[in-house]
């Protein structure tokens, strides 16, 4: 009787261009000779991935422009608005998403200013998201750009670990898209999410609990996701401002000052987290909104420009095959005060006129002289809501308070 052939011994080492297996301490690959080496003593048990698009807007535009390559280039327009994206030359000038246009072009004045292509970039965030509904099921998309992935299980299918199948991933991806992905490959959505900002871009790192505490507790505690400036001055407060403070605290001490947060704090803080990769994530939002050049005060000019605007959005509704249930208004005031109101409505709808209708009645209640610079409309569909027994209900939400 011939006994079964001993199984190989997972991977804890191969090169991400020819996904060869290599000792651990290989600086380059002794196949192909690239240097671009995945290592980590625990590689085949991270199942938990996630995937960030490479300054995805702006590497978008490179791609179908090959001149823009080696230029800084900047998505957003006009002087009074934001950047929507910039590309990895850009950001050597200082440039970053959200920063004033005006301020950007100060920062570099050599960048090529594109408009925003929307259309074009759910087409190709679509592309990427069935490759990856390829490697998974357990796919949970962030935003156009981003997705956790759950691949545990999954070794059997691809006839090789997780982290081979996302290498692989990412060079098709280039391949066939033309675009880059940064892999963060972790046990948690926590970690992972961490680990893909450690090497972008083009990047692949790995990141396990054991180390991660070691790591974290360097960083303010504003790096834990959820933590903005109202809490972090609440922890500072209490002597927390560190993530090693949060480290060294009891978990009952912390809870009976934080309640339930202070559970989350004190669990993320040793890089735990529970939360699974869920595939459908319910709510979707799609949304358009414009900066103004000047401000505007007038009820007529802002309503044909949210007319523009709830064109825009149903039109992206259609493509997504998407309705919307609760529509949200945003304006922003000129000394930078953001007014937020929501409605929700008795069916879903993807038309404009139907999205334009319900704007424009909360923006009729905003009209008292104040001058706008922003606005914009936000139809929300999740799929827990359209089982709901009709209802229509107005939500108040301002954070007139507080300037952004």
């Amino acid at each position: 009787m011939r006994s079964a052939a001993p199984e190989l011994a997972a991977p804890t080492c191969f090169c991400r261009d020819c996904l060869g297996d290599l000792d651990i301490a290989a600086r380059r690959c002794s196949e192909c000779g690239s240097p671009r080496l995945v290592r980590h003593h625990a590689l085949p048990s991270l199942t938990l991935a996630h995937i960030d698009c490479d300054a995805f807007y702006a590497t978008v535009e490179k791609r179908d422009n090959p001149d823009l390559a080696d230029k800084p280039v900047i998505i957003g327009g006009g002087k009074r608005g934001v950047v929507s994206a910039a590309c990895y030359i850009s950001r050597t000038f200082g440039v970053r998403s959200a920063m004033p246009m005006f301020k950007a072009l100060a920062l570099c004045p050599s960048a090529v200013v594109i408009g925003p292509d929307m259309a074009k970039y759910v087409r190709v965030g679509r592309e990427v998201r069935h490759a990856m509904q390829a490697l998974t099921p357990l796919v949970e998309p962030l935003s156009i750009d981003e997705a956790f992935l759950d691949l545990a299980g999954t070794q059997r299918v691809h006839g090789m670990i997780p982290a081979k199948v996302l290498a692989r991933f990412a060079q098709q991806v280039e391949r066939d898209i033309g675009i880059t992905v940064s892999v963060g490959l972790s046990c948690n959505k926590f970690l992972a999410k961490i680990a893909s900002d450690m090497d972008k871009p083009r990047g692949f790192a790995t990141l396990d609990q054991d180390e991660a505490r070691a790591m974290l507790a360097e960083k303010p505690v504003g790096f834990i996701f959820g933590v903005g400036p109202a809490t972090q001055e609440r922890l500072s407060q209490r002597g927390f401002r560190s993530i090693a403070d949060l480290q060294r605290a009891d978990e009952t001490d912390l809870m009976k000052q934080f309640s339930t947060e202070g559970r989350r704090l004190w669990r993320l803080a040793r890089g735990i987290d529970d939360r699974r990769v869920v595939a459908d994530r319910g709510a979707k939002t799609i949304s358009s909104e414009t900066t103004f050049e000047t401000d505007i005060r007038d009820f007529a000019t802002l309503e044909k420009m949210l007319w523009r605007l709830s064109e825009k959005v149903s039109s992206r509704l259609k493509t997504g095959d998407l309705s919307g249930l609760t529509i949200t208004l945003k304006l922003k005031t000129a000394d930078f005060r953001q007014r937020t109101r929501a409605q929700s409505i008795h069916a879903p709808t993807q038309l404009a006129a139907k999205i334009f209708s319900i704007s424009r009645e909360m923006l009729a209640k905003e009209i008292d002289g104040t001058a706008f610079r922003l606005m914009g409309t936000t139809p929300t569909c999740s799929t827990a809501a359209r089982r709901m027994p009709n209802a229509r209900s107005t939500i108040f939400a301002r954070n007139s308070a507080k300037p952004l």
